[in-house]
């Protein structure tokens, strides 16, 4: 025979939750108990002692197939999967409070346990889960937490003696806990179930409490704070795959890059959520005057009129508390398109609350040196994930291949490059009898510098990505120790505005003019780059000549160019070149950075 229920009602704490074709009695009944209101455990014995199947159906949607209920099996359904997963759900119970034994004294003292369980029958208490390490150290046991004043009563009167002589340490009640269940019959002949689960959590910046775990395997049963037991919950759904990966974002400085990165987003969302199981929601959108917030996600298509119709005067702090606060997304990450120092001095404390951060903003890592170890220890010791690949070189691998050279034991002997877009279209078009006052004004009106020039031509950007590279490769340098060649006249440094500057600057085209005439003589070309001497541990920024057979020789437009001269490419330097400007590609490396972080919290890769 069959059993048919029709359910009138499944409350999902995840919005994305899937129908399960089938369960095994054990995984119903473990989920029965768990919270799993439609059956009671009791329910399960008669039909597992005859093997009658049951049907779940739906009342409010009679054409669904529901979910089986029968014995195990390890055939195939119909769309090819195995019809026993790993993990076939997760359940939770709230309002529980743990107990904790604790003291020398109970350790190989043979009745404690059952000293312990006998006074909590006696004030008729239910035990949900027990938990006890093999020193026999402690016994640690969730509650009901209407109950838990009760009982821990009658432990203090039980133990008062062996509290007295110190036997007994304490009795501890820790409250406004949950339980959270993964359900699954296959659990325990695979390996890397629990390391799968624990991961999760801590991804999510979830602490777990106490664990128990049967030699069955068929649930994993972790204590959690109340508070955190609906981001746990959807952390490890997605993190299994039952439902997508779920990440909340914040931008923050929606100006040019941060506006492209927006409309990059608002373009590849549906496909990442379909066909990559990436669920990415822009929570927030904060300038330095107005901030939008929502709830459930920021329709995209139209988020320039709703910052205007809906904005709020920007508070950065409430804004990473409400982007960070939704219970119903697990991972949090603040995407920084500015070049703000103010804004740069919060990730610490943003990393510090598991808050992940992205951004080619460049001020951190360039930063005072002790606040950069700050962060990046922080980041060692914690799963917060800060990244920063826009920082040098906008779209381009740079860190990355950096990264990847130290990681695999390379040893780098010195990095060599031309950084800034806005000087490589410069000198890659001063030649011939061209006054370089000319080419800083068609790089100005082609957008190519910054809206004064003298930020470009002063070389501190360059410097910025020099002491980045010479600190992720193990130099602990400060932007002061960085020498600077400014190409700005000492005279012009002063000028009030960028249009005077760019009024006075033909007085001094000579002298740049004789430089470039010089190295043509010898068959060079003038480049302006930066240099890691990882070596002699300095770093310079300088304009340098180079013959033009050199690849840095070899450049057009506005393109980026970096060497890479290490133990492994010493004799042929290992070179990465492309746009290295631009708001299109730094969009596209933040993007990149974010997907990096989605596969590193469990989207598949």
């Amino acid at each position: 025979g069959l059993i048919t229920f029709k359910t009138f009602c499944f409350l999902f704490t995840v919005s994305d939750a899937v129908i399960l074709k089938t369960l095994s009695y054990q995984e119903a009944w473990e989920m029965s108990y768990f919270g799993a209101n439609v059956l009671h455990p009791r329910t399960i014995i008669p039909v597992m002692q005859y093997d009658i199947p049951i049907l779940i159906r739906n009342v409010f949607n009679l054409s669904a197939p529901g979910t089986l209920i029968c014995r195990s099996t390890d055939d195939e359904n119909d769309d090819g999967q195995s019809s026993s997963s790993l993990v076939k759900g997760f359940a939770t119970i709230d309002n529980l409070a743990l107990v904790n034994v604790e003291g020398t004294g109970m350790v190989g003292v043979p009745g404690t346990a059952s000293t312990i369980f006998g006074a909590v029958k006696d004030v008729g208490a239910n035990v949900i889960m027990i938990s006890q390490a093999s020193s026999e150290h402690s016994v640690c046991f969730a509650v009901p937490e209407k109950e838990v004043k009760a009982v821990a009563d009658a432990l203090a009167s039980r133990f008062s003696q062996a509290i007295a002589a110190g036997r007994i340490s304490k009795v501890d009640v820790i409250p406004n806990c949950s339980i959270l269940a993964a359900v699954g019959q296959k659990m325990a002949s695979t390996p890397g179930v629990s390391a799968t689960l624990f991961n999760a959590l801590a991804k999510a910046n979830i602490n777990i409490r106490a664990i128990a775990q049967g030699c069955s395997e068929y649930n994993i049963t972790v204590v959690l704070k109340r508070e955190d037991c609906i981001r746990a919950l959807k952390a490890v759904h997605s993190r299994f795959y039952l439902s997508r990966t779920a990440i909340a974002m914040g931008i923050i400085g929606p100006g040019l890059i941060g506006a492209t990165l927006l409309d990059q987003l608002r373009d590849q969302i549906a496909v990442l959520k379909e066909d990559f199981n990436i669920d990415l929601r822009v929570m927030g959108i904060t300038g330095s005057r107005t901030m939008l917030l929502s709830e459930k996600g920021i329709d995209l298509a139209n988020w320039r009129e709703l910052q205007m119709e809906k904005g709020e005067l920007a508070d950065l702090d409430k804004f990473a508390l409400r982007v960070h606060g939704n219970h119903f997304i697990p991972n949090t990450v603040l995407v920084d398109c500015t070049a703000d120092a103010d804004v740069a001095s919060h990730y610490y404390d943003w990393l510090q609350k598991g808050i992940h951060v992205i951004t080619p903003n460049k001020k951190a890592n360039s930063g005072p040196l002790e606040e950069y170890l700050k962060i990046r220890s922080l980041q060692r010791q914690s799963y917060t994930h800060y990244f920063y690949e826009a920082t040098v070189g906008a779209g381009l691998p740079i860190i990355s291949t950096l990264r990847g050279l130290l990681e695999t034991g390379d040893k780098i002997l010195r990095i060599e490059g031309i950084f800034s877009g806005t000087l490589s279209y410069i000198f890659n078009n001063f030649e011939g009898d061209r006054a370089f006052s000319d080419v800083v004004g068609e790089a100005k009106a082609a957008g190519y510098t910054e809206p004064d020039p003298r930020d470009d031509l002063s070389g501190s950007d360059v410097a910025r990505k020099v002491t980045i590279l010479a600190r992720e490769s193990g130099l602990r340098l400060e932007l002061s120790d960085i020498p600077i060649q400014s190409l700005v006249p000492e005279p012009l440094k002063a000028c009030e505005s960028a249009e005077e500057f760019m009024r006075q600057l033909p007085q001094f085209d000579q002298e740049i003019a004789q430089e470039r005439q010089t190295a043509e003589d010898t068959g060079e070309v003038l480049r302006y780059v930066g240099v890691v001497d990882v070596v002699n541990q300095k770093g310079t920024v300088e304009l340098k000549r180079y013959k033009k057979d050199h690849p840095f020789a070899q450049l057009s437009g506005s393109d980026n160019i970096i060497a890479f001269t290490t133990a492994r490419y010493k004799e042929q330097p290992l070179i990465v070149r492309g746009p290295g400007a631009g708001a299109q590609v730094t969009a596209g490396g933040i993007f990149s950075d974010i997907l990096r972080l989605a596969s590193y919290l469990g989207a598949p890769s």
